[in-house]
């Protein structure tokens, strides 16, 4: 039984929940309930979404910097790859993932929504990389999901000034994709999520992948695992209602299959 994060699942969508008061500070046994988490739902036929979700009040506001403060160069460098292993299992998850952000999402909280396909926050929600205002840098993927995000030089100012940004400016940037009030934040991604829950499954999982792993690798590469993904989804059923539902004008009933 995880004690700092649950995993919820229903019609479809699975939530993962932060809570760990007051602030979600993400101490090591949170980072590892959350790759429990992620691997638990990446595995599983029945969620066709995720949402990540830190609360009402608190997205999570970071590190937990007390645990950190006293380790080592050696202790960090083990410390350092089991932070990134958390993240990366949230962000290899195969279904479409939205990140629900309330309040603050700073530091490895703001670093746990880019690992998300969508985020929602909260029109009072704060997010920002203040590491270097502690004399680090971002550790769980800020340097090089941010920059993928919102692009190299915004993603420098963020990083470089230690600054919090409120919602309008994060969707201004590109950094988060809707702003709604503040106690619709989870309503509104777990709205989303059943939407995307109710569609083409694999096509869903190829999509994501497509883009996922065009990005990390030249325009050309890009194309050809563009269109393997393509050519195999018309092996699949989705595609064949899909299409029949398109010629004979009305709402397509997808299986996942």
């Amino acid at each position: 039984m995880a004690e700092f994060v649950s995993l919820d699942v229903n019609d479809g969508v699975a939530t993962i929940t932060l809570q760990r008061p007051p602030m979600n500070a993400l101490n090591r046994q949170m980072q590892n309930e959350i790759r429990e988490a992620a691997n638990e739902v990446a595995g599983r036929r029945d969620v066709g979404a995720v949402v990540v979700h830190g609360g009402e009040k608190v997205f999570a506001a970071g590190a937990d910097i007390k645990e950190m403060s006293d380790l080592s160069y050696q202790d960090m460098l083990l410390a350092s790859t089991d932070l990134q292993d958390c993240f990366n299992a949230v962000a290899r998850i195969p279904q479409p993932t939205i990140a629900a952000v309330t309040g603050y999402a700073l530091g490895g909280g703001c670093e746990l929504t880019l690992c998300c396909d969508l985020r929602i926050a909260a029109d009072t929600a704060k997010l920002g990389q203040p590491e270097i205002l502690l004399g680090i840098i971002p550790g769980a993927g800020g340097t090089q999901r941010l920059p993928r995000l919102i692009g190299v030089s915004r993603a420098k100012d963020l990083i470089l000034t230690g600054r919090h940004v409120g919602a309008d400016e994060a969707l201004a940037m590109g950094l988060v994709n809707r702003v709604v009030p503040a106690d619709e934040a989870y309503t509104s991604a777990l709205d989303l999520a059943r939407t995307l829950a109710n569609g083409p499954a694999l096509a869903m999982r190829a999509a994501k992948e497509a883009v996922d792993h065009g990005m990390d690798t030249d325009l050309a590469t890009g194309l050809d695992i563009e269109r393997v993904r393509f050519a195999s989804l018309f092996a699949t059923d989705d595609q064949t209602i899909g299409m029949q539902a398109f010629v004979e004008k009305r709402p397509a009933e997808f299986t996942g299959n």
